[in-house]
């Protein structure tokens, strides 16, 4: 293919959409991308260091693939991910068989099987969750592949018998996220079936560092911003279950055993003194106490109760002793930054075998996007855990559009093979000093050419990308674009801070007036007209002196003394009366690391961090655009860490067609191979800006206020009579993918056929009886519009028995029966080739009660006070008030409407949805309305026996009426703009039982719904609906509510 259509092709990276499996992915040759687009998902692979051939020895070519990076490693295919995936997408596609019931509500929910999510999943997040719980539920039994075995074996190898299960997913795709659901799933699964000892509610959380611990109080239950809720990851009616979690959140260095209070303070020779000739220090704890202060918040002592959750997992290992090494030329001398980060890695892991020796660990999950051995363990530098077993990589991420384009040198005008600011390293590694040699006075550095040209040349990007940013975000509120600057030490961070920063050049004199330098780079400089800025754009930092908790080093603090300064009198400002004596430096530099690229925030106004050696995975904020690496990068692990922190999204609406626009983040120093190619994508066309909708300041009068139900609650009449059924009571039985006949076989063993010969000769009478026993069982508890687990978990005990709820009704079955018994004969028709006993299985069995249910509601209905709403327990009330929320979407600007627009449906936008919002700002008796978009309004209804929630479009107040009751109108925007799917069922809710059930309560003022089905119409059909409403009558005992509108008003 030829260099112009491969640079097309790649134009624009992405390929997929972040919501469902990846569809295609580019093909990469020896050189990178060929150009061609490839059908399918690309295979789980990893880099392996290929160790240089020794004279006499013969090159180990066992694992003949493609060698094609520039770091010189090997791309090897990831055989136990890839296979396992195989099997997780086949039991995906066949609906997740032999799970508990509990596990397939949350993958179903997950999976937005109903497509009422306003806030979708990505597949990456799904399909993490989907491989633990296939290993822990699925795979070994009814046939399936036993890939845990395989997991055993690694682990006895790897992990001292840990049973650890490794899931890798690129930096900014969601690890927390799918914490979260691995802890719902288990914590919901164990409340439900205590005695299943697959499941745990005990989670021990361990980060590496500070401000991951901190940040994973999202994983809590009980905070106010819980992931749970903020990201819809647990059904309503399970939500109370997850209360019953115990979660303790650690970082690695509360492993390290601790000095007692006796010995604190003590100099180190006194207690030299003290421990002469003892072989155990009696000051210091011990492994068991250490397990006791990590573990003191669990309630109970069950053993072998606790599930850990490792985040960035790759920093947690057991070394392998250089003897022990299948290949020792493979593996690399540590150096000294090796050698520690080993150190901590055994802190760690030991920590864990310790807890695991004192109580016992059920099951380790690991999250990383680089799971991977580092220099000096023992392993080549690169060597992923044998027990990862899911992969979303940094290409499948970015072809999914889930995170940044990174963008690399490709070519240049400079000599030499490859460009020069690929790899920096190579060029000025032996030119930059590692201590700051003596008598040079600040400013006088001078750095390396080819250094400042690579500084000239990413800060030249950085302008055009920060004029961008002043044309179209800033007005808007949005942090301006960050450059991060990556240095091997103190010395060069301090040289190379100053030089793009700023410098007073007589700090060393105290004698002397102060005489500052701007920075060389006039964005990111500190100082404005010879003076420092209030507000530092530059910062200095050593991020790993703030995620172990350690001090800062003296000569730190003097580097950064000025910029310390300024971020005391700024939280001066913003903390009136603090006492900022008690701000440690640690604290005051954590706080502006923490809110870089949040508004308003301590930190929001940076825009360049230059970094003491590695930024912590800690740090991810999402508004980086340039990356500089002045180090050296000896693999594709430190290269995607590095990366990686420049990978978060800014935006993650989605355009016109599902996805999410391309974002980049320029890279220089960073030899990283994602996407090795010949030629440089080009600059991206600006995506359509999003538009945030909001609630209006001095609006509050137009607020629309609504209940949040969960079902619905049926007082019971004495007797249920029916004269007709009417046409939306007719059902048709039909051959379907219900099989009757089954042959099971595994690989060996006697083969086994099942004939399920009662559906085939099961009576009418039967299925009747059967029939009635669920409506009657359904009406005596009053839960239709959510399914029974939901409901029984909101009332916070097990749903009750038949014989105990019927006992009290006694007169319900016969009744039931006689009723299902007409039904069957007048309504239901059985096709060729069918039975009547395929109404049988559960979910025909609920659907068919669903039909004859909505059928004695509407006549009984009619004439008493039948159904009440069932609020949910935790979130009964919403509103338009407090909404805030981007979208890419079109929006048109709405007047009559506590909301600043209505968003549109459908790549270009909604007609239909456009006309009818026109109606109603002009409508005379409309008093406000509202899009319902973000706004949580949702009508639970049943649809072929599962529990679904149905989002109309439009909310309308109508102006008030004189007897003071407010009414409100439910618009359906329909027609052939909606799937035919379940819109029946929908619709029949929302007017035969939503309605009712909210004006029976007399709470709400009166709901009514209309259906807009010929936008020709609309106008006629919304004047008629709001004449009727404001015509009808609060419900009373003797004049039961309906939401029905008159003939002609659908």
């Amino acid at each position: 293919m030829s260099e112009d259509k491969t640079a097309d092709s790649l134009a624009n990276p992405i390929l997929n959409s972040p919501y469902f499996p990846p569809e295609q992915h580019f093909e990469l040759g020896p050189n990178g991308p060929t150009g061609t687009v490839l059908p399918g998902r690309r295979a789980s692979e990893s880099f392996i260091p290929v160790p240089a051939s020794r004279k006499g020895k013969k090159a180990n070519d066992a694992q003949a693939e493609i060698d094609f990076d520039v770091t010189g490693e090997r791309r090897e295919q990831n055989s136990l991910i890839n296979d396992i995936r195989q099997r997780v997408e086949l039991w995906r596609a066949r609906g997740y068989p032999r799970v508990t019931p509990m596990t397939r509500k949350l993958l179903e929910h997950w999976a937005d099987a109903d497509g009422q999510r306003d806030d979708h999943m990505l597949f990456c997040q799904r399909e993490a969750a989907e491989t633990a719980t296939y290993l822990a539920e699925v795979a070994g039994r009814n046939g399936e592949p036993d890939f845990r075995t395989r997991l055993t074996g690694q682990n006895e190898t790897h992990n001292g018998g840990l049973d650890r299960t490794a899931l890798k997913m690129a930096t900014g795709s969601g690890k927390t996220v799918v914490m979260a659901m691995l802890i719902a799933w288990q914590t919901i699964n164990k409340v439900s079936t205590p005695r299943d000892a697959r499941f745990s509610k005990r989670f021990l959380i361990v980060t590496p560092g500070i401000t991951i611990r901190d940040r994973l109080r999202v994983l809590r239950p009980e905070e106010d911003v819980n992931y749970y809720q903020e990201r819809d990851l647990v059904p309503q009616g399970l939500w109370p279950l997850m209360f019953e979690a115990q979660i303790v959140i650690t970082n690695y260095h509360s492993f390290l055993l601790r000095d007692s209070k006796e010995i604190k303070g003590v100099a180190s020779n006194t207690r030299k003194l003290l421990l002469a000739g003892q072989k155990t220090d009696p000051f210091k704890e011990t492994q068991d106490d250490m397990v006791s202060r990590v573990l003191r918040d669990f309630s109970g002592r069950a053993a072998g109760e606790i599930v850990v959750l490792n985040d960035e997992a790759h920093h947690c290992y057991q070394t392998l002793q250089a003897e022990e090494a299948a290949d020792p030329d493979a593996v690399e001398k540590p150096d000294r930054d090796d050698k520690a980060r080993n150190e901590n890695a055994g802190v760690w892991f030991k920590g864990l075998q310790a807890i695991d020796k004192k109580v016992g660990i059920k099951s380790v999950f690991d999250m990383s996007a680089t799971p991977y051995y580092l220099s000096g363990s023992g392993y080549p530098e690169g060597f992923i855990f044998p027990w990862v077993v899911s992969d979303f990589s940094l290409m499948d991420s970015i072809e999914s559009g889930i995170v940044k384009v990174p963008r690399m040198p490709v070519d240049d005008d400079a000599v030499g093979d490859a460009p020069t600011y690929l790899n920096l390293w190579e060029h000025i590694g032996k030119l930059l000093p590692k201590r700051m040699p003596k008598g040079q006075l600040p400013g006088d550095w001078v750095p390396p050419s080819v250094l400042e040209g690579a500084l000239e040349s990413l800060y030249r990007s950085y302008r055009a990308r920060f004029e961008a940013w002043e044309a179209n975000l800033k007005a808007l509120g949005e942090p301006p674009p960050v450059m991060i600057v990556v240095c091997p030490n103190t010395t060069v961070s301090k040289l190379v801070f100053d030089w793009i920063a700023g410098v007073d050049l007589a700090a060393d004199h105290d004698d002397q007036e102060p005489n500052i330098r701007p920075g060389r780079l006039p964005l990111l400089s500190n100082v404005d007209e010879g003076q420092w800025l209030d507000r530092p754009r530059s910062v200095l930092i050593d991020s790993v002196a703030l995620e172990s908790g350690d001090t800062f080093k003296k000569e730190f603090k003097q580097a950064a003394a000025v910029e310390l300064e300024s971020f005391k009198n700024e939280f001066r400002r913003r903390n009136p009366g603090a006492d900022v004596s008690k701000l440690t430096d640690e604290d005051l530099m954590r706080e502006v690391m923490n809110t870089v690229g949040k508004p308003g925030k301590l930190g929001g106004q940076i825009r360049c961090v230059v970094s003491v050696s590695m930024l912590t995975e800690g740090w991810d904020a999402n508004t980086v655009s340039h990356i500089l690496g002045i180090r050296a990068f000896r693999s594709q692990l430190l290269c995607e860490q590095v990366v990686g922190r420049g990978l978060r999204r800014r935006s993650y609406a989605p355009n016109e067609q599902g996805r999410f626009e391309p974002e980049y983040a320029d890279v220089y120093g960073v030899p990283f191979a994602f996407i090795p190619s010949d030629r440089a994508t080009p600059n991206p066309k600006p995506a359509r800006t999003p538009e945030t909708v909001y609630s209006v300041p001095g609006r509050e009068h137009l607020e629309i206020a609504f209940p949040k139900l969960a079902g619905y609650r049926v007082e019971m009449p004495e007797r249920w009579t029916i004269p007709d059924f009417d046409e939306d009571a007719r059902l048709t039985v039909s051959r379907s993918e219900l099989a009757l006949w089954v042959q099971n076989a595994g690989i060996a063993g006697i083969e086994e056929e099942v004939d399920t010969e009662e559906y085939r000769t099961a009576r009418a009478q039967t299925v009747a009886f059967k029939l009635a026993a669920v409506l009657a069982r359904r009406f005596a508890e009053g839960t239709f519009g959510e399914d029974e687990t939901a409901a029984s978990a909101q009332d916070g005990a097990a749903a009750p028995s038949a014989a105990a709820t019927l006992g009290e009704r006694p007169w319900l079955v016969p009744q039931m029966v006689r009723l299902a018994k007409r039904w069957l004969d007048e309504c239901v028709t059985v096709e060729d080739g069918a039975f009547i006993g395929m109404l049988l299985p559960a979910q025909n069995l609920h659907a068919a009660a669903e039909k004859l249910y909505g059928a004695l509601l509407r006549h009984q209905g009619e004439r008493q006070r039948v159904l009440l709403p069932r609020y949910r327990p935790s979130d009964p009330t919403g509103s338009t008030a407090n909404i805030n929320f981007a979208t890419r979407k079109v929006v048109v600007d709405a007047t009559r409407s506590q909301l600043s627009g209505v968003v549109l449906d459908g790549p270009k936008g909604n007609s239909w949805e456009e006309s009818v919002a026109g109606t109603l700002e002009r409508h005379l008796d409309v008093h406000s309305y509202a899009k319902n978009d973000r706004l949580d309004f949702r009508i639970p209804y049943v649809h072929e026996g599962r529990s679904h929630d149905y989002i109309p479009d439009f909310l309308v107040r109508m102006n008030p009426q004189p007897d003071g009751i407010d009414r409100t109108l439910i618009i359906e925007v329909s027609g052939g703009q909606k799937s035919p799917g379940p819109t029946m069922a929908k619709a029949t809710t929302a007017r035969d039982q939503w309605c009712p059930a909210v004006n029976n309560a007399r709470e709400w003022g009166i709901w009514q719904y209309l259906q807009v089905n010929d936008i020709a119409a609309a106008s006629t059909e919304i004047n008629q609906a709001l004449d009727v409403l404001a015509r009808t009558l609060q419900a009373t005992k003797s004049a039961p509510a309906t939401g029905a509108l008159p003939a002609g008003v659908h």
